[in-house]
C-alpha cells in the first residue's frame, strides 16, 4: 500500500473515532476495522461523482451495518460530498447531517436508510434488480448507458438476520452479477465472540445460494481487497461475496478485537494511544494537506467518469431519440390519470376489489411502462400479474413481473431498493395478514418517503375457512399508526381505481391498498372522491343528519344498506366511506368538518378489523362495530353475521346510539 493511501485510511479511522468520542455515543469498532476495505472500494473501484451525487449511472454503496455510520460520514467528508468537519463534530446531535444511523434524504450521498440489521443488504438486491431491468430496456450495442454496480458492506449482525438469507437466495437465483457484498468478518457482536451463537460457514452458505465467493485473510491488505473486488466485478454471471477478516477496533491497542470496541466511545486516552499507533497527527479532527490533495484528485476522477458517460448519453439520444425521450419520462414525475371509473358505473353484479385491482394493474401496465412489481408467490391470489409483460428472471431481465418467492420480509426491502434506485415505479403484494412479515421495510419506506405500493389482499374475516391465522385483525391499525404511511381500504371497484391513482401519483408516501377476496357490489355514489380519504356515499348531508354511519372497505355496503332502513323510519342519516383515514387527516379543516361535523356526535363506525383508532371519529357518544377477537375457521358469511356485520345489526346499533 502506498503511503498516501495508508494516511487516508488512518484519517478515516481517527475522524470516525473522534466524532464518536465527541458525541460520547456511537460504534467505533466497525469504522476502525473496515476503513481499508471502504477506502479501497471508494477510491479504486466505485464510479461516483461527489459533485453530482444523483448521477444516474453511479455505483451504489450501501452500509448495511448502519451502526458504523461514522465510516460513511467520514468518507462523504473526505470525498467532498458536502459533509463538513463541523458536521462530523456534530455527530448524533439535534438537527445534524450526521445522525446515529444513515438516513436517506437527510444526508447527501446516503443511498438508503440503514440501521435495522439486514435491511441494507436486501435493499441492495433491489437496487441491483433495478439496474438489470433498466439495462435490458435501454442499453444498445455500443451504448451501455445503464452499467453500474451495487455494493453492500455487511457485518455478522446483518448475516444473522433472516432477511439476508431471503434476499441473497433471490439474488443468486437471479444471477445479479453486478451485486457485490463485502463482509466485515470480525467474529464479534455486542455480547462477545460470535462463537456463542453463530458458527456457520458463511461463505459456503452464499456459495450454495449462487454467489461467487472470495476470502481476504487480512483486512488491512488493500492489495488483496482490491484484487478480490476486481475479480468480483469481472464475473457478471453471479453475484459476489467477499469475506474480509478484520479486527474490530483495529488501531486502538487496548480495545481492538474486543466486544467493548463495538458500541461505545474508545475514551480520550485510548484515542491518543491509537493516534500514536497509527502515526497520526495528535491534533483533534486533523486531516493532512497531502490527504486533502489526494482526495481532490479522486474527486476530479469521479467528475471525469460522469463527463465521459454524459458524452455517451448525448450520442445515445441522437442515435435513439425515442428511447432517450422515454428515459426522461421514466425519470420524471408526470401526473398519471386513470380514466376508468366509468368502467364500473351502472353495473349490476359484484366484483372483489382484488379483481378490480387486477383490472387496474393491467390497464396501467401499458399506461405506465416503467411499472414493475410482483408478489410473494401469490400473484394468482392477490391478482397482481401483468399479462403479456414477461417475467423478470436470470434469463430475461426485461420482464416486468417480479417473483419474490415466499419471502415477504426481503420483498419489502427489495421494493425499497427498486424505489431508491430511481427510474421505476414499483409494487409488491401478499395476503394482508402477512404484512406483519414486512413491517420493518414498510416502516423504512415511510421513513424514507418512498412511493412504494403494497397490494394487500384477503383483507378481513372475509377470508373465511382459512381461519384466524389468515384473517387479519390488527394489521390495519398497525399500518394506520405508521407515520407517513397511507392506507386505502376501497369499498368497491371505483374506489380501487382511486386508491391506485393516488398511489401512482404519490411522491413521498408509501401506499398500502387493502383489498377483499369476496365479491362486493358496485355502489352508486363512489368514485374519485375516495382520494380525499372520506366522503358521503349515501343519505343526507352530514350537517343535516341525525346520525352519521362510517364504513370502510366491504362494510361500506352495510352502512349504505342501513341508510335505507333508517330513512324509512324517518331518521336522517349520512353514510360516509372512510377509504383512507390517513388521507382524510391530510385534508383541510373545512373539508373534514363538512364530512364529520363536530356538532354531530351520534356516529357509528363499521369495520371488520380491530376497533383500535376508530374512537377518534366516533367519540364518547358513538359506537364501533369491529373485530376485537381473532375470528375462526368458518364460511365468511357465517363469521360476518356472528360478529355483527349485517345491515340489521348496524341499524340496531344506530338506534341504540340515537337513544
Amino acid at each position: 500500500m502506498d503511503t498516501i493511501s495508508q494516511k487516508t485510511i488512518n484519517s478515516i479511522r481517527v475522524l470516525a473515532a473522534e466524532a464518536i468520542q465527541k458525541a460520547n455515543s456511537g460504534h467505533p469498532g466497525l469504522p476502525l476495522g473496515s476503513a481499508p476495505m471502504a477506502y479501497t472500494l471508494w477510491a479504486e473501484h466505485m464510479n461516483h461523482n461527489p459533485k453530482n451525487p444523483k448521477w444516474e449511472n453511479r455505483d451504489r454503496f450501501v452500509l448495511s451495518a448502519g451502526h458504523g455510520s461514522t465510516l460513511l460520514y467520514t468518507l462523504l467528508h473526505l470525498f467532498e460530498y458536502g459533509v463538513t468537519m463541523e458536521d462530523l463534530k456534530a455527530f448524533r446531535q439535534e438537527g445534524s447531517l450526521t445522525p446515529g444511523h444513515p438516513e436517506y434524504g437527510h444526508t447527501v450521498g446516503i443511498e438508503t436508510t440503514t440501521g435495522p440489521l439486514g435491511q441494507g443488504i436486501a435493499t441492495a438486491v433491489g437496487m441491483a434488480m433495478a439496474e438489470k431491468h433498466l439495462a435490458a430496456k435501454f442499453n444498445k450495442e455500443g451504448y451501455d448507458i445503464v452499467d453500474h454496480y451495487t455494493y453492500a458492506l455487511v457485518g455478522d449482525g446483518c448475516l444473522m438476520e433472516g432477511i439476508s438469507y431471503e434476499a441473497a437466495a433471490l439474488a443468486g437465483t437471479l444471477k445479479l452479477g453486478k451485486l457485490i457484498v463485502l463482509y466485515d468478518s470480525n467474529n464479534i457482536t455486542i455480547e462477545g465472540d460470535t462463537n456463542i451463537a453463530f458458527r456457520e460457514n458463511v461463505r459456503a452458505r452464499f456459495e450454495a445460494q449462487g454467489f461467487e465467493t472470495f476470502f481476504v485473510e487480512d483486512g488491512n491488505d488493500t492489495e488483496a481487497i482490491s484484487k478480490a473486488i476486481a475479480q468480483a466485478k469481472a464475473n457478471l454471471s453471479k453475484p459476489s461475496f467477499i469475506e474480509i477478516k478484520t479486527q474490530i477496533g483495529y488501531g486502538c491497542p487496548k480495545k481492538q478485537g474486543k466486544a467493548s470496541a463495538h458500541g461505545e466511545p474508545l475514551g480520550v486516552d485510548n484515542i491518543v494511544e491509537m493516534k500514536a499507533f497509527l502515526s497520526h497527527h495528535n491534533e483533534e479532527f486533523f486531516v493532512a494537506d497531502d490527504v486533502r490533495a489526494h482526495m481532490a484528485e479522486l474527486v476530479k476522477a469521479g467528475e471525469a467518469k460522469e463527463a465521459k458517460w454524459n458524452e455517451l448519453f448525448t450520442n445515445y439520444k441522437k442515435a435513439y431519440p425515442e428511447l432517450g425521450a422515454e428515459w426522461d419520462r421514466w425519470h420524471s414525475d408526470e401526473e398519471i390519470s386513470l380514466d376508468i371509473y366509468k368502467n364500473y358505473t351502472d353495473l349490476e353484479g359484484k366484483k372483489a376489489t382484488r379483481n378490480a385491482s387486477f383490472d387496474v394493474i393491467n390497464y396501467m401496465s401499458d399506461l405506465v411502462p416503467n411499472l414493475i412489481g410482483g408478489s410473494a408467490d401469490l400473484a394468482p391470489s392477490t391478482k397482481t400479474y401483468m399479462n403479456n409483460k414477461g417475467d423478470f428472471s436470470a434469463e430475461d431481465y426485461s420482464g416486468r413481473n417480479l417473483h419474490f418467492g415466499i419471502r415477504e420480509h426481503a420483498m419489502g426491502a427489495i421494493a425499497n431498493g427498486i424505489a431508491v434506485h430511481g427510474g421505476l415505479k414499483t409494487f409488491c403484494s401478499t395476503f394482508f395478514v402477512f404484512s406483519d412479515y414486512m413491517k420493518n421495510p414498510m416502516r423504512l419506506a415511510a421513513l424514507m418517503k418512498l412511493p412504494v405500493t403494497y397490494v394487500l389482499t384477503h383483507d378481513s374475516i372475509g377470508v373465511g375457512e382459512d381461519g384466524p391465522t389468515h384473517q387479519p385483525i390488527e394489521q390495519l391499525a398497525m399500518l394506520r399508526s405508521t407515520p407517513n404511511m397511507v392506507t386505502f381500504r376501497p369499498a368497491d371497484a371505483k374506489e380501487t381505481v382511486a386508491a391506485w391513482e393516488y398511489a401512482l401519483n404519490s411522491k413521498t408516501e408509501p401506499v398500502a391498498i387493502v383489498l377483499t377476496r369476496q365479491d362486493l357490489p358496485y355502489l352508486e355514489k363512489t368514485g374519485a372522491e375516495a382520494k380525499k380519504g372520506a366522503y358521503v356515499v349515501a343519505g343526507v348531508k352530514p350537517q343535516d343528519a341525525d346520525i352519521i354511519l362510517i364504513g370502510s372497505g366491504s362494510e361500506v355496503q352495510l352502512v349504505v344498506g342501513a341508510v335505507k332502513e333508517l330513512e324509512a323510519e324517518g331518521i336522517k342519516v349520512a353514510a360516509v366511506s372512510m377509504s383512507s383515514m390517513d388521507v382524510f387527516e391530510e385534508q383541510s379543516k373545512e373539508y373534514k368538518e363538512s364530512i364529520l361535523p363536530s356538532n354531530k356526535t351520534k356516529r357509528v363506525a363499521v369495520e371488520a378489523l380491530s376497533s383500535f383508532g376508530w374512537h377518534k371519529y366516533t367519540g364518547l357518544e358513538g359506537e364501533v362495530i369491529a373485530m376485537d377477537n381473532f375470528g375462526e375457521s368458518a364460511p365468511a358469511g357465517v363469521i360476518f353475521k356472528k360478529n355483527g356485520f349485517t345491515v340489521e345489526h348496524v341499524v340496531e346499533v344506530a338506534k341504540k346510539v340515537l337513544k
